[in-house]
């Protein structure tokens, strides 16, 4: 396999989150692509911050004993918007608008998870 995705998988695979933005543009595009939406500018790739805001979530309920797992929609501080999951959360602690910041999980196949951030009072 070959393009965009797969170049997103061997950046993960390395430990690294990277985003695509237009050359000499700023804000970035997400998921994966040949050119950019729109335009058909040509992408640069960029280490992203990992940083963003939770926009939307849902929490699906699987059949007991399993527990229920989130899917949430994250504003990356770059622009972009992805979806995921945020880890170490309840229904009665996750909510629109909370920081999160982005990790990678090293399994056979490497993905983005969130976790929450701190916010510091005052």
């Amino acid at each position: 396999m070959s393009g965009p995705s797969a170049e997103w998988d061997a950046a993960l695979a390395e430990g690294r989150f990277l985003l695509q933005r237009p050359v000499g543009g700023s804000g970035a595009v997400f998921p994966p692509r040949a050119f950019a939406p729109g335009t058909g500018a040509e992408l640069e790739w960029f280490e992203a911050s990992g940083l963003g805001t939770v926009y939307s979530a849902t929490w699906i309920q699987r059949k007991p004993p399993e527990p229920p797992y989130n899917v949430v929609l994250v504003d990356l501080a770059e622009g972009a918007r992805m979806m995921g999951c945020v880890e170490g959360v309840t229904p009665e602690t996750l909510h629109i608008g909370m920081a999160v910041k982005a990790r990678i999980v090293a399994e056979e196949t490497p993905m983005i998870v969130f976790d929450p951030v701190e916010q510091a009072d005052g």
